[in-house]
């Protein structure tokens, strides 16, 4: 699991992205514990920003007992999550974060069910067990 986009994440997730320390440390614990999900997840963001440094990058500030994502945090976990990869970088500058819309629609794998596909065929098997 990465840490520093752990950390992003659990703050983007709080109302004004402020936590208090030990809100911080018990959604650490949620997703440390979560399954490899969670840290092959991180894994593949933090490789998109690979000097990601969250305290010297000023992606987070301290405050009040907790930690607030700013502006430029929450711009750096957008790079990060983008769903198509950037042109040919594997640096991305934490500084001038790219905002670009994706050029093309994320289309599903051939022949893989989405998630949509996957609840409504579980609602559909639901209804014909209980009738």
């Amino acid at each position: 699991m990465n840490f520093q986009v752990t950390v992003l994440k659990i703050l983007v997730s709080y109302p004004g992205g402020f936590a208090g320390m030990a809100d911080l440390k018990r959604d650490m614990a949620i997703l440390a514990t979560s399954g490899p999900d969670w840290a092959e997840r991180t894994k593949r963001l933090a490789a998109r920003v690979p000097d990601l440094d969250i305290f010297s990058q000023g992606l987070i500030e301290r405050m009040n007992g907790g930690w607030r994502i700013t502006d430029k945090g929450r711009a750096v976990l957008d790079v990060m999550e983008a769903r198509h990869p950037a042109p040919q970088t594997a640096h991305v500058d934490a500084s001038h974060p790219a905002t670009s819309p994706p050029p093309f629609p994320i289309m599903a794998r051939p022949g893989k069910r989405t998630r949509r596909q996957r609840r409504q065929a579980a609602r559909e098997r639901a209804r014909a067990k209980a009738s």
